[in-house]
């Protein structure tokens, strides 16, 4: 299942689809090498960039091993879902009421819209306008994950990207009206979105990353 990726669909890093299906990067990596179902697109930085289709089908080879199947028979089983069309997509529980988000957009308006449409999603938001007020925040502790607009303080955005993930530990979904996929990923942004972003969108990158899929099925995407 080699990947192709529309312009404004999230991509995910394979440190983040590492962390979301449970299975170490060193081990996606020798899947794809050995199997070749699951075939991420590269950027021009060499990155593997993932799609939400491959992270489900990720995510079903992880459950069929810790089911006992060898990765063999799991990724032909998998072969076997993806030729005769059967779903893979699964109905998560929880509703992020306890999730935490710090959003850190340089529009107030957008940083408005975001905010609400979150909040009405059951999430808890904290908004900062700049980078500094974005580290403060996340120095108090308590974000399970950040939204950076990578056009925040100037363009400062990837600096935040990489303190955000590398001093604090949150995962970042980077957000971009330029194609920056590769300096996020880079930044350490667990997740890419091109602008413009469809709050739907929004909501389920940010679900996918902290375990929560709000994609039930094919159509919905």
């Amino acid at each position: 299942m080699s990947s192709s990726t529309a312009p404004n669909r999230p991509v995910y890093s394979i440190g983040a689809v590492a962390d979301m299906v449970g299975v170490p990067a060193a081990t996606l990596r020798t899947w794809q090498e050995r199997y070749a179902i699951v075939v991420p697109e590269r950027s021009a930085g060499g990155h593997r960039l993932y799609t939400r289709d491959q992270v489900e089908c990720l995510r079903f080879l992880a459950e069929q091993v810790a089911a006992g199947l060898s990765p063999g028979d799991a990724h032909r089983l998998l072969r076997d879902r993806l030729a005769d069309g059967s779903s893979l997509w699964w109905a998560s529980g929880g509703d992020g009421a306890a999730l935490s988000i710090l959003l850190a957009v340089h529009d107030p308006y957008a940083a408005e819209f975001a905010e609400y449409f979150l909040r009405t999603e059951g999430y808890a938001v904290t908004v900062a306008g700049d980078v500094q007020q974005g580290l403060a925040i996340a120095a108090d502790g308590g974000t399970n994950l950040a939204v950076v607009d990578l056009l925040i303080s100037g363009g400062r955005g990837l600096e935040l990207c990489e303190q955000l993930s590398g001093e604090h530990g949150v995962p970042v979904v980077a957000i971009s009206a330029l194609e920056s996929r590769d300096d996020a990923l880079h930044a350490g942004a667990a997740a890419f979105l091109l602008k413009p972003v469809e709050p739907l969108q929004l909501v389920s990158t940010i679900r996918d990353l902290l375990g929560r899929s709000a994609f039930l099925n094919r159509t919905q995407q």
